[in-house]
């Protein structure tokens, strides 16, 4: 059996997990409402390991992001694909190693603050494909220690990951075997839930179902919390069942700068601006220090960045008009 030359993070023990999941998750049927300060401060500790989900700069949980920044937890191992939501968090220097896809701000172009702490040494890098990183936590999620592919065969992908090759016992070929990945925390943006934690997201859902079920503890932060009846209307919408979430907190423009299908414009000149501190430590510090300490939560940010007037052009913009 071969493997990658890449570190594994998270060593997958997917009896720990479930026993985990049965002991300590919450209880069904309850209210999780929170704002972001309770949720980050209940739900997430030093030394975790948190995963996000999102698709290039849309959904990202950036609201969430920016209040994990805020409360300070050291020593995070973080995965996700994408955008500003994994450059804030290593930019932080609260991460310390991360399982990494493609980082960067689509046609914008690459990240600088990843790129300053990864050629720094400040963070230890493994690499995945998004398919590889999405089969990981569907391993988790069906509770077993590794799932077979063929992703990243013949790259240097693999060879800088934490994956093994080996041989199929039925057809003799070789394979990709994945580790299965449950991360301490998942978060995650969506369009709307009821107060239960039931989620729907319209668009593309990236890996969300996969990162939900393969999650401790997950929180999710919502556009707009809806009653239960409303989404028993049309229950095969249902993409995260209640009984996977511990924490709903309603987050209007939370993927600001970033887009939300059907909801809202992308805000280029934010990521511009975003981009230009980013190429230098003294800009990176000027942007924390105004946009993230600078705020007390995701309500001042909005102030901060516009308000409602900026967030009304960006739903114009996001319909055409």
């Amino acid at each position: 059996m071969g493997g990658g030359e890449g570190p594994l993070f998270m060593r997958p023990d997917p009896d720990e997990f479930r026993k985990w999941i049965h002991e300590r998750k919450a209880p069904l049927g309850s209210d999780k409402r929170m704002d972001e300060q309770e949720a980050v401060r209940k739900l997430v500790s030093p030394g975790d390991y948190i995963a996000t989900d999102m698709y290039g700069m849309v959904r990202g949980p950036v609201s969430i992001v920016r209040e994990i920044i805020r409360q300070r937890p050291g020593d995070l191992g973080l995965a996700g694909q994408g955008g500003m939501d994994i450059d804030l968090l290593v930019g932080s220097g609260l991460v310390k190693r991360v399982d990494c896809i493609y980082i960067g701000h689509e046609v914008f172009g690459l990240s600088n603050a990843y790129r300053r702490k990864a050629q720094g040494g400040h963070v230890v890098v493994a690499e995945w494909t998004n398919a590889a990183l999405a089969w990981r936590f569907k391993a988790a999620a069906m509770g077993i220690p590794f799932i077979p592919t063929r992703t990243m065969l013949g790259t240097d992908t693999f060879r800088k990951s934490g994956a093994k090759s080996g041989q199929c016992p039925f057809t003799g070929e070789t394979l990709c075997y994945l580790p299965a990945l449950a991360p301490d925390v998942g978060v995650i943006h969506v369009h709307r839930c009821d107060k239960f934690g039931n989620a729907v997201i319209d668009g593309t859902s990236g890996m969300a179902g996969e990162l939900a079920r393969a999650s401790k503890k997950l929180i999710i932060s919502t556009e707009r919390i809806v009653p239960e009846s409303a989404i028993r209307k049309q229950p095969e919408r249902t993409l995260i069942p209640h009984y996977l979430v511990d924490a709903v907190v309603e987050a209007r423009y939370g993927a600001h700068p970033g887009e939300m299908c059907y909801e809202y414009a992308m805000d280029r000149p934010r990521v511009q601006e975003y981009l230009k501190e980013m190429e230098t430590g003294e800009g990176e510090k000027r942007f924390f220090d105004k946009f993230i300490f600078g705020t007390k939560s995701h309500e001042d940010y909005l102030e901060l960045v516009g308000g409602l007037k900026q967030m009304r052009k960006l739903e114009k913009a996001c319909r055409g008009r």
